[in-house]
């Protein structure tokens, strides 16, 4: 767990650290995305989309951006 977060849960004040990569516009979880992860576990494409109010599709899109990342960065790590 990040020390941030730590911080965040011990004065149960939500994370106006917008600049912090696991950031995420949800008071409920502190703003935090880790703890929503440590609360709620693996989301539906459909769950991540109400709690971002992003449109499914749109999740769907950054989600095939992210995996043509990794597996891009993979391929370069292998040669």
């Amino acid at each position: 767990m990040r020390d941030c977060l730590k911080k965040c849960l011990k004065r149960s004040k939500v994370c106006e650290q917008t600049d912090c990569r696991v950031w995420v516009d949800h008071k409920d979880d502190l703003n935090c995305c880790l703890l929503s992860v440590e609360k709620y576990g693996n989301m539906t494409l459909e769950e991540t989309a109400k709690r971002l109010n992003l449109s499914i599709v749109r999740v769907k899109q950054i989600q095939d951006a992210a995996i043509q990342k990794l597996q891009k960065n993979r391929r370069l790590k292998v040669l």
